[in-house]
């Protein structure tokens, strides 16, 4: 599965990946290899990031489920014992 952005978010990433070039490397990076870049690590990380949110909200997901017979559960036959009158 190819994992895909938005032009706008890819836009955001490049800038911000030129940045960091910038203040943290020796040297700057040019538009088109960051685009590369990011390309790469969308290609060969990303899928292990997707994947890991994957399993985390699997895991919430069960969580919840497991808990949800507590959430909604009701009692069976209530009508009759709802409706006893007190003895006196």
């Amino acid at each position: 599965m190819t994992i895909e952005i938005a032009p706008e978010a890819r836009k955001q990433a490049v800038t911000s990946i030129m940045r960091y070039f910038e203040e943290n490397m020796e040297e700057c990076i040019g538009n088109i290899a960051a685009s590369g870049l990011l390309g790469f690590f969308l290609e060969e990380v990303g899928p292990l990031v997707y994947n890991q949110a994957v399993a985390d909200v699997q895991e919430r997901l069960q969580q919840r489920v497991s808990e949800l017979d507590l959430e909604v559960h009701e009692d069976e036959f209530q009508y009759w014992r709802k409706r006893q009158r007190p003895i006196k």
